[in-house]
């Protein structure tokens, strides 16, 4: 029966056919924004009574597509400086190929935006409004994005078909100057499309997956960074080898002085990164001469400051990565700085500092989480099913409350302590008031009573008579172990037991006949 009931906003898609890829899907992202499963459903109807073709911002055409085309940038970012710098228009078929392939797709990218809805900052409401659409993208992405998709590709596919038949000297002029556009097209794109399209991609699978993306998210920032920091390297090594070649290689430039002329692409490429990133690293390794010429002096001086600047993004990254890690093991190290801070002030014995230590240790494993106030910001629902989960089966131990009634377990659960105590701790002594019953979840403790010792282990319990009739403890119990205990106080179990007014006579009964067969602790 519960397979048959699809989740509302997937069912809505379903019943759409080829329709349903263009409209919202329901996951962490939409459920964040819309607030439930039927508004998205109202979501995925109001986009279809609109009658106009529009791709949802939610849609999962929408994230394939993104990463369409985060891949076809990255291949640009890396081909088309290759390209220009080191194959001199004879790039081959494939590649020109690719070429118009590239620029056809960036054209229609420029053409579907008009249709992509938006989820604008200070609305929650997707724009679906093909003006408003349209309004926002020119005002917006629009010229940066036509730039971008300049089809450079289809004009130098036809200057090479005219080279083939035109070899005069004014051909090759032409040709050059179709590279020096080629060239401000790459970085056209990379300022103001490529890094866009890698942000948005990694912002759409934060924002998508229904995973904890804690570890995820620290994986793609390190490798957006390293992306950048390669790119970065790749664009300054085809520069080197790029502006000689537009100087017509004069005869003090550094690749007539390796002898690279007639070199092969790759140990071109090899030379050109070499000594690209000795400037940006600023060893000098490899550069043993003084630049020979005005030009090459500014190339050195651009590379020298692009590595600088790369050392300085590498650095804020991973300060930032390094502070936003594990922010629950950060707060346990402040608020251990700020406890031992404290003892000092209270010149507290070294042994005690130690024991304190250990406990905070033990309590919070090395995590400082604010359980109470965590506890009290949930729902009472939530708060009972993740008492139910933790402690459920330490009550179902105890012979008083197997069977009893769902809702008064539940609601004893939700007056549960947590407790932790160390090794050789009392947890309470002989001939002490008896007000909490006490139950084991993790550890081992020993009854010292008069008759005879006893040791109890994980999912025992003691102390359970004092719920009902205040008294004496009669034994002692310590801990022999580090242990995580959980109590329940008197008053709290009676407070209770005033909304049962069954159970709380059922209870009495019980507690009237155990009273001569179990140990009052």
């Amino acid at each position: 029966m519960e397979n048959s009931q699809a989740p509302v906003g997937r069912r809505t898609a379903s019943n759409c056919g080829w329709r349903g890829v263009f409209l919202p899907q329901l996951n962490r992202q939409s459920l964040s924004v819309y607030g439930s499963e039927i508004a998205v459903e109202k979501e995925c109807i109001r986009q279809l009574q609109s009658g106009v073709w529009v791709i949802h911002p939610f849609s999962p055409i929408r994230s394939y597509y993104i990463m369409c085309m985060v891949a076809i940038t990255f291949l640009n970012l890396i081909g088309i400086p290759m390209e220009i710098a080191f194959l001199d228009g004879y790039s081959g078929v494939g590649w020109e190929g690719f070429n118009v392939f590239s620029d056809t797709l960036f054209l229609m990218d420029v053409a579907l935006n008009f249709r992509m809805g938006i989820i604008s900052e200070d609305s929650e409401v997707a724009i679906l409004d093909i003006k408003k659409i349209s309004v926002i993208y020119l005002k917006s992405w629009f010229i940066p994005d036509v730039i971008a998709a300049f089809p450079i590709g289809y004009i130098l596919l036809i200057a090479e078909l005219q080279s083939h038949s035109d070899t005069s000297t004014s051909g090759s002029k032409a040709s050059r100057m179709v590279r020096i556009l080629m060239f401000v097209r790459i970085i056209s794109l990379v300022r103001l499309l490529r890094v866009s399209r890698l942000v948005r991609f990694f912002n759409e699978v934060e924002k998508v997956s229904n995973a904890n993306l804690e570890y995820v998210q620290l994986f793609f920032r390190i490798l957006s960074l390293f992306m950048m920091m390669f790119l970065l390297c790749h664009w300054n090594g085809c520069i080197q080898y790029f502006v000689p070649m537009l100087e017509e290689f004069p005869s003090d430039c550094w690749v007539r002085r390796e002898k690279l002329m007639n070199a092969t692409v790759g140990e071109k490429y090899s030379f050109g990164v070499f000594r690209a990133l000795s400037h940006m690293i600023q060893i000098s390794y490899g550069s043993t001469e003084s630049p020979t010429n005005e030009v090459e002096l500014w190339v050195v001086m651009t590379s020298m400051l692009s590595g600088a600047l790369m050392y300085t993004v590498l650095v804020a990254n991973a300060a930032a990565i390094i502070t936003n890690v594990d922010q629950a093991a950060k707060a346990y190290k402040n608020k251990m700085n700020h406890l031992d801070d404290y003892m000092t002030f209270l010149k507290l014995p070294n042994d005690l500092r130690l024991r304190i230590n250990k406990y905070y240790g033990a309590r919070y494993g090395g995590r400082w989480f604010d359980e109470k106030n965590f506890l009290i910001s949930v729902s009472s629902a939530l708060r009972e099913e993740i008492l139910t989960v933790m402690c459920s089966s330490l009550l179902n131990n105890v012979p008083m409350f197997q069977k009893r009634d769902v809702n008064f377990l539940n609601t004893v659960l939700l007056q549960f302590q947590h407790e932790v105590f160390q090794e050789d701790d009392v947890i309470f002594h002989q001939n002490a008031p008896g007000d909490r019953m006490f139950f084991i979840e993790h550890g081992q403790v020993l009854v010292e009573a008069d008759s005879f010792p006893q040791e109890l282990a994980d999912g025992d319990y003691f102390g359970e008579t004092c719920l009902m009739t205040k008294g004496k403890r009669l034994a002692t119990v310590r801990a022999l172990t580090t242990c995580q205990l959980f109590s329940l106080s008197s008053d709290r179990f009676q407070r209770v037991l005033q909304s049962f007014p069954d159970i709380r006579r059922d209870m009495e009964k019980f507690a009237q006949q155990d009273k001569e067969d179990v140990i009052h602790l």
